[in-house]
């Protein structure tokens, strides 16, 4: 007679989340995400050799984990300290040396495991193991920039402010103009997307010119006002801006904006003077992110520019303007999460090294 299967296996009161997130995570190990798959199954009460053929390993692997979970929960899950000679190579000593600049007669900027293993006479792959335990990545490099704005302070509160609670009958609009979009066509027709196949171009393209795209986005709704000219000097940003001051007749207007010069232009404050109910707000320098249009610009570029053709500047205008249209059916408000102090606590950031800059 064929055995019975073995019981559901009852979990301790609060793994059940826990093992979920194991299995979901993609920055967890796959055999411990596989071990928790195991428990889960086997508390829905599914067989050992199910579970084996679903998961993919041998019979007594998976009552060997069931067995692990019974004695020592989620605990259990984690790997044992294995059997052999205890390790020689001291991981701290390979991350000093990670940190250290490679010597000028290798002619590198950084270390790699192969480069930085063969310097200390130990195998990559120890090198390797020891970049991973400490979470040092020497392939990887980021960029920054601070802010030497002396009005840094002021202008984080004022641009803060606007979002967080704005004036009361009053609309909040971010403007900014994204330049230099280029008109590019593909020599051959893109390929469209099918199973098993993702969309595929030609790798060259035809230059038809460029456009400049200007746009004042309204938070609270996410509405925005938009315009396609052919340059982005202070004439095209006046022009707009009487565009953005007709669009929102009667009303108080707040803008935000950075710090281009064309929006600094004599005539630019000229008109400003004769429009007392439209009020600018710079961002501080290098800090134009904080001019939430520039989230809708990415949104833009990812949804309707970077994978499109376009065979002229003509039809490259005439497709933003359908997406802007599309786009202002299905708006939603842009909301402002950091308060002024976490921006200027992030902002004054402590000195970290000494390099001789």
């Amino acid at each position: 007679m064929a055995n019975r299967p073995a019981a559901a296996l009852v979990l301790r009161e609060g793994d059940e989340e826990g093992l979920v997130a194991l299995t979901r995570a993609s920055s967890v190990r796959a055999g411990l995400a596989q071990r928790a798959r195991i428990v889960l199954l086997a508390s829905q009460g599914m067989s050992n050799t199910k579970i084996a053929e679903l998961v993919g390993v041998s019979r007594p692997t998976v009552i060997g984990w069931r067995d692990r979970y019974c004695e020592r929960g989620l605990a259990g899950l984690d790997d044992e300290p294995r059997a052999g000679r205890p390790r020689t190579v001291d991981h701290r000593g390979i991350v000093v040396a990670t940190l250290t600049p490679p010597p000028k007669k290798y002619g590198v900027t950084h270390w790699s495991s192969r480069l930085l293993g063969r310097h200390l006479r130990i195998g990559d792959a120890t090198v390797a193991r020891a970049w991973r335990e400490f979470g040092v990545q020497p392939w990887r490099s980021e960029s920054f920039r601070f802010s030497t704005d002396p009005e840094l302070v002021a202008k984080v509160t004022d641009v803060v402010g606007l979002y967080l609670a704005p004036p009361d009958n009053a609309i909040v609009l971010c403007v900014d103009e994204k330049s230099q979009i280029q008109a590019l066509d593909r020599t051959a027709p893109i390929l469209p997307l099918q199973p098993g196949l993702a969309e595929r171009r030609s790798h060259d393209y035809v230059r038809h010119g460029t456009t400049t795209l200007f746009a004042a986005l309204e938070i609270a709704t996410g509405q925005v006002t938009a315009a396609c000219k052919p340059r982005h000097r202070h004439q095209e940003f006046l022009a707009f801006l009487k565009q953005v001051a007709r669009a929102h007749p009667g009303r108080e207007l707040h803008l935000v904006m950075d710090n281009y010069a064309a929006h600094k232009h004599p005539k630019i404050k000229a008109w400003l003077a004769d429009n007392p109910r439209v009020s600018v707000h710079f961002t501080p320098t290098h800090a134009s992110w904080m001019d939430l249009v520039e989230v809708w610009f990415s949104i833009i570029e990812r949804q309707a520019i970077h994978r499109g053709t376009f065979r002229s500047v003509h039809d490259l205008n005439t497709k933003i303007r359908r997406f802007i249209t599309g786009w202002n059916d299905r708006s939603h408000p842009f909301v402002w999460t950091k308060t002024a102090d976490q921006i200027l606590k992030k902002a004054n950031r402590q000195k970290t090294s000494d390099a001789g800059h």
